[in-house]
Formats: C-alpha cells, structure tokens, sequence
C-alpha cells in the first residue's frame, strides 16, 4: 500500500494544546508587547545620546543600562510570536501600527522630561503586558504567561526607579 502524501499545511500543523484561535490571539498580542517593547528601546536610545544637565553622568549610565535590557528583551518576545505560529513584526511600519506609545520627540526634551517620558512608556509596557497576561493565562499558556510576567516586573521596577528621580 503506497503512503499518502500530506500537502504542506498538515505537515506544519501546530497542536502544542493551545486553540489556533487562542495562539493567534496571543501572538497579536505578543506583536503589540514586541512594537510597544522595540519603540520604548528606540527612545530610551535616543535620550542616552541627547541627554545633557547636571544628571548627565547618572542620566547616561542609567539610560544605557535600560536600552540594553531592552535589546535583549525583543528577541524573547519575537521567538515566543514565531513558536505560536505566527509571523513577529519587524518593520517600522508594522511597529508604529502596533506600539501603544509615541515615537521619541524629535528635538531633545530636558533630562526630567525625559525622565517622564520613560515613565510614561515603561508604564505602558506594563500594561500592554498585563493585558496579553490575562489571555495567555486564560489560555494555560504558560511559557507566554512566565514572559509576560519577567516583562511585567521589569517595566513596573523600571518605572518606580525613574520615578524616584522626579520626586521632591
């Protein structure tokens, strides 16, 4: 008896135990953390080259270290998007579609405006994250649940010590 050929769909089927209407839900949602995560990294970028005051030495050191944890933190975000199955953004274009936070201001703001602005986006990371969480957990899909949760609390203590600086 001669084996029947499968046509390319069933021989790249997912069935991880995750609805396909589930994983498409989470990977959308994943795609808005990865273009929320990449622009926040751009600006973060941006402000570590521009920042000038008193605070520039604390300001610069600071801003490296959070772009950087932000660099590493796409490729994460984009993987977990491609092992549900679906494409991961990555043009500009698709970020600016997707990202729930403005692009950075063209013309360099003051170093506590910029201060502001971080806590601004870092916050709505978190809360980008927090609402992809409560699908994902929804779904018992627990390795987007764990990342979501590492992203959580990464953005939520980024913000606090960015506040901080703003205090009286």
């Amino acid at each position: 008896m001669a084996k029947k050929s499968s046509t390319r769909s069933e021989r790249v089927r997912i069935d991880i135990g995750i609805s396909t209407k589930d994983r498409g839900t989470i990977a959308g949602g994943l795609a808005k953390l990865l273009a929320d995560t990449y622009t926040l990294y751009l600006t973060t970028h941006n402000f570590h080259w521009n920042v000038t005051g008193p605070m520039f030495n604390t300001l610069h050191a600071m801003f490296m270290a959070q772009y950087t944890e932000l660099w590493n933190a796409v490729d994460p975000i984009a993987e977990r998007i491609r092992a549900l199955g679906h494409p991961a953004p990555g043009s500009y274009a698709d970020f600016a579609r997707l990202a729930s936070l403005p692009d950075a201001p063209s013309a360099p703001p003051k170093a506590l405006d910029m201060v502001r602005i971080l806590v601004d986006g870092h916050e709505a990371v978190a809360r980008t994250a927090r609402d992809v969480f409560a699908v994902a957990a929804a779904a018992d899909d627990q390795p987007s649940a764990d990342l979501l949760t590492q992203r959580l609390d990464i953005h939520e203590k980024t913000a606090w010590m960015l506040r901080v600086l703003l205090e009286d």
